[in-house]
Formats: structure tokens, C-alpha cells, sequence
């Protein structure tokens, strides 16, 4: 019996001490195809081509004044992101996005990474956004304040999106789950039928969170140049 609904995300899995569950972070590593050395196979030129779509995608979010390449720091988080989120509707295998300490890490680096960026190589570009084009002079005071406190909270924004979708859909089926032994079976059956559709649900959140925290990432990247 769980004493708090929140202790099925607690870390529980440990050798001598020694905690394995963040070690699932890089499980997604085994699914990343062996095209370097072994022939191509439907599932590798299947994910190129999801990676020369997202290629396309983020270069055209970057803009002509990006530098070449730039995309690929994005594609990496989709993937790494993707993997963990989707890993986590496995039985037993801890969803480390879903913990702030997770999401926080990605997040806040690359935030700072572009606001040090942009306000060392690119200061009156970074002050001229505190104000948008049209603004009245005497609401531009309000403004400023309004955008720098939205520029700070982008981070965690980030962060708690990712790490919220990703609990709230394990606390339902959770939640469902821990009914189904008190249940008739005539009841039980539309619970697993339900459990099911919230697994698809949960498969399509998956592929949605990373993408936007992705898009996200690099729209705040193409601000600073």
C-alpha cells in the first residue's frame, strides 16, 4: 500500500548503495541503429529520415544566420528526450524525465548558454526585444519588465512541462491500475481496455513533449542572433 501517490517515482533500485536508476537515461543508446556497421536496415533509413526531417524543421526555425550544424544540438535533444519518455511506459524502468532534476539540466544550460550569447555578442539586438516593434512609449517601461520576467521563467517552463506531462499520465494509469484488484471482471476488462488507450495516449505524449521542448529550444536560440 502506497503511503504517498507520488512514491511510485521514487528511486528504489540500488546495488550496494549505488543507484542504477538513472542508468535507464542510457538505455536509449541500444535503440539508436547500428548503420555504422552493419547494412542499413528499414528501421535505420526510417529514422534518418525522421532526422533529416527535423534537420529541415529546426534549420528553417534557426533562420539563414545560424551557423551550420546548429540543428544537430536540437536533434540530439529530441532524441535523448524521446527515448527516456518512452522508455518510462516500460514496466520497471524508472522515467527519469519526469523528475526536475532531469528536465532542469537540459533546460537551464541551454537557456543561459543563449542569454550569455546574446547579450555579449549581441546587446542591442538583446535590448531592442524587451520591447516589441509598436509599443507605446509610456507602456514600454511595463513591457520591458513583462518580457524580462517571461525571458526568466523560460527554463522553468521547459522543465516543469516535460517533467508534468510525463507524471500526470503515470499517476492515471497508476491510479487505474491500483483499482483493478478490487474490481468485478466484467469491470476489469473495460479498465485494461482503457489502460491501453491511456498507453497510446501516453505513446503520442511522448513524441509531442520532446518535439515541443525541441522547437521550444530552438526558437529561444534563434531570438539571440
Amino acid at each position: 500500500m502506497m503511503t504517498n501517490l507520488f512514491s511510485v517515482f521514487d528511486p528504489t533500485s540500488s546495488i550496494m548503495n549505488l543507484s542504477l536508476n538513472w542508468i535507464s537515461t542510457f538505455i536509449g543508446i541500444l535503440l539508436i541503429p547500428m548503420s555504422f556497421w552493419l547494412l542499413p536496415s528499414g528501421y535505420s533509413l526510417l529514422w534518418n529520415k525522421i532526422l533529416y526531417t527535423l534537420h529541415k524543421e529546426f534549420s528553417t526555425l534557426l533562420g539563414p544566420t545560424s551557423h551550420p550544424g546548429s540543428s544537430f544540438i536540437f536533434i540530439s535533444l529530441f532524441s535523448l528526450i524521446l527515448f527516456n519518455n518512452f522508455l518510462g511506459l516500460f514496466p520497471y524502468i524508472f522515467t527519469s524525465s519526469s523528475h526536475l532534476s532531469f528536465t532542469l539540466a537540459l533546460a537551464l544550460p541551454l537557456w543561459l548558454s543563449f542569454m550569455l550569447y546574446g547579450w555579449i555578442n549581441h546587446t542591442q539586438h538583446m535590448f531592442a526585444h524587451l520591447v516589441p516593434q509598436g509599443t507605446p512609449p509610456v507602456l514600454m517601461p511595463f513591457m520591458v519588465c513583462i518580457e524580462t520576467i517571461s525571458n526568466v521563467i523560460r527554463p522553468g517552463t521547459l522543465a516543469v512541462r516535460l517533467a508534468a506531462n510525463m507524471i500526470a499520465g503515470h499517476l492515471l494509469m497508476t491510479l487505474l491500475g491500483n483499482t483493478g484488484p478490487s474490481l468485478s471482471l466484467t469491470i476489469l476488462s473495460f479498465l485494461i481496455i482503457g489502460q491501453i488507450a491511456l498507453l497510446v495516449l501516453e505513446s503520442a505524449v511522448a513524441i509531442i513533449q520532446s518535439y515541443v521542448f525541441a522547437v521550444l529550444s530552438t526558437l529561444y536560440s534563434s531570438e539571440v542572433n
